[in-house]
């Protein structure tokens, strides 16, 4: 994983300039930094590049890294690099390193814009085309590594991380009001509906995206892959089980490709607690998990974190949240973001980065988009309902949910089984979000709510399709991605290979949830792998916490700081935040309020806008 950053344009970009970026890089690429210019006509071309080193640890795959009139700078992994370099081998390519990033460059030499298309893995990476005078940047097809870029008069300016552009810019930039709204009254699903960022005019290149400068300056930007989801009806059963068990013991062979450590994240759920168990007891891989536990009961998770542990003979370290004193961790991960922080769970996420940084691994496993390809949410089990109102074993679909499911449920609309036959105008991103609660104290209720964008016409597969490309997947791997580059970690997910997604999506929906079992597919693919109490656990915690457990709502001084000055006063009334803030527990809508209402407000004073 790396740091990578540069310009197409018409200004010379000076060495302190350049200097003070690759410092802000750091992080990202501990292990070497470096840097090429180009120039033709009146134009200057800067690839900058910080490393670090996962795979071929030698000084020989240092970027930026020059072959036949090519310049590349790469942040990510090709996990297949190994079959690709074979391939390109047999094809008359000669190779001087064992790295993924030369494999990228030979294949650009081989299949031009289209070697992307042999890719799997995650990726954003800028190559200079000397020979033809262009400037080819690609992003993966999910998103898993970020990719920015903001267009002046100058030219255009490109890196990993929003505090690159600002310092190779030198332009002034402010904080995105429209976006910090979109956070604050519909939650974090609403923030990646388009591709702006939380900086005003830096934008985010799409996942599975190619973009191209030509030496004229002409700007070219296009899809090169899109998920299969037409529904195969002749699969049965058996064979989804099978197929997905092997494209995802698949896909984790790939991932544990390293020459360095490897960490696993241990939530406690069937999510992680699989990719752990695949790495044992399939790959025969001796591990070392992490996990956090919560003192809240209803985020606590230790039960079936020591039951994993146990049962893979595996080396666990635990963060027990019991410190109220986090406000100035949080100021300095929200610095860092140049963004607020999503979600409570990536706030704590980042003291997991912490203590796997002290503990010197450089690549972390997680379990992200699990839910979004297996069915993890809540509302799933209303839309399979839904979508199975006229099936023949509807009955006993919905006696299942009745008893599994219905009783552990809080919010009212998640009860009602007819929401979305009775609702099918419903299209927003908001439905389960706060409870609606922060919309009905607008104080301008013509703020936009964003709408679902349309994939398919099924509405299961429409809104699963929704959170793996804009609600949900984009925000944790932008998460995932900050916190574990704050700390010099690569983050890898597994459940994010393009075989398995494409196959998953292509399931019929009916074999998605069965006997008021959610991410049946995953857990009838884990018998004999996962521990049949984790396997058969109904129960969705999530990995997430209190915000009692990490903020102190006795200390004046702490309720004055998120009292004084907020933005979100613009937003909403002062006393609907000065409600909840007296309360003894928060619930899960009023968790994510207050914690936006903090992040905002720190946010934006960083950003001098209150």
């Amino acid at each position: 994983m790396c740091g990578i950053a540069g310009f197409f344009g018409n200004k010379d970009i000076s060495k302190k300039i350049i200097d003070r970026t690759i410092n802000l890089m750091r992080n990202r690429g501990p292990d070497a930094s470096n840097f090429k210019k180009f120039n033709f006509k009146n134009n200057q071309v800067l690839l900058v590049h910080s490393r670090l080193s996962i795979i071929d640890l030698d000084k020989r795959s240092d970027q930026p890294f020059i072959d036949n009139g090519v310049c590349l700078i790469f942040n990510g992994e090709i996990y297949n690099y190994i079959e690709l370099r074979d391939h390109l081998i047999k094809k008359g390519h000669k190779f001087k390193t064992n790295s993924d990033t030369e494999v990228i460059l030979k294949s650009y030499l081989q299949y031009g814009e289209d070697c992307v298309k042999y890719f799997e893995g995650m990726w954003a990476f800028a190559i200079w085309d000397d020979n033809l005078k262009k400037l080819f940047m690609s992003r993966d097809r999910f998103g898993e590594k970020p990719l920015y870029f903001y267009k002046n008069n100058e030219g255009i300016f490109f890196s990993s991380e929003t505090k690159f552009i600002k310092s190779l810019s030198e332009d002034t930039f402010y904080a995105n009001k429209e976006k910090l709204n979109k956070l604050f009254v519909s939650g974090y699903r609403s923030i990646n509906h388009d591709n702006s960022s939380f900086i005003e005019r830096i934008h985010s290149v799409e996942p599975s995206t190619n973009l191209s400068i030509s030496s004229r300056g002409e700007f070219k930007k296009y899809s090169y892959w899109k998920i299969n989801s037409k529904i195969d009806t002749t699969l049965k059963l058996e064979d989804i089980i099978n197929e997905s068990r092997l494209k995802l013991i698949q896909s984790m062979k790939l991932r544990l490709r390293s020459d360095v450590p490897i960490a696993f994240c241990l939530s406690g759920g069937i999510d992680s607690s699989s990719l752990a168990s695949i790495a044992v007891k399939e790959l025969n891989q001796k591990i070392i998990t992490f996990s956090i536990i919560d003192s809240d009961e209803r985020y606590n998770e230790k039960k079936n974190i020591d039951i994993i542990t146990k049962d893979l003979n595996c080396e666990n370290h635990a963060i027990l949240l019991n410190n109220k004193n986090n406000l100035d961790s949080l100021i300095k991960l929200i610095n860092y973001h140049d963004a607020p922080i999503s979600t409570v769970s990536y706030f704590v996420h980042s003291f997991l980065s912490d203590l796997i940084s002290k503990k010197k691994h450089k690549v972390a496993i997680s379990g992200s988009a699990a839910d979004e390809i297996f069915t993890g949410y809540y509302d799933h089990y209303l839309l399979h309902l839904n979508d199975n109102i006229n099936h023949k074993k509807y009955t006993k679909i919905l006696k299942d949910w009745e008893t599994f499911v219905k009783p552990k449920l809080r919010n009212p609309s998640l009860k009602n089984t007819k929401y979305y036959s009775d609702n099918p105008e419903v299209s927003d991103s908001s439905n389960f979000v706060h409870g609606r609660m922060v919309y009905e104290n607008l104080i301008d209720k013509e703020i936009k709510i964003e709408k679902l964008k349309n994939f398919s016409k099924n509405y299961m597969k429409n809104k699963m399709m929704n959170e793996l490309f804009h609600e949900t997947v984009p925000i944790f791997l932008n998460q995932d991605d900050l916190n574990s580059m704050h700390r010099s970690i690569e983050n890898r997910s597994p459940y994010l290979d393009t075989d398995l997604v494409n196959f998953l999506y292509s399931v019929p929906n009916f074999f998605l949830i069965n006997e008021g079992f959610n991410k049946y597919i995953l857990r009838e693919s884990m018998k004999g792998i996962l521990h049949e109490d984790i396997r058969k656990d109904r129960e969705k915690k999530g990995f997430n916490a209190s915000m009692h457990s990490l903020f102190n709502f006795k200390d004046k001084d702490f309720i004055n700081f998120i009292m004084e000055d907020n933005y979100v006063f613009n937003l909403v009334p002062k006393n609907f935040i000065e409600k909840i803030l007296k309360k003894d527990v928060f619930n899960n809508d009023e968790n994510k309020i207050i914690f936006n209402a903090l992040n905002i407000k720190i946010f934006t004073e960083q950003q001098n806008l209150n």
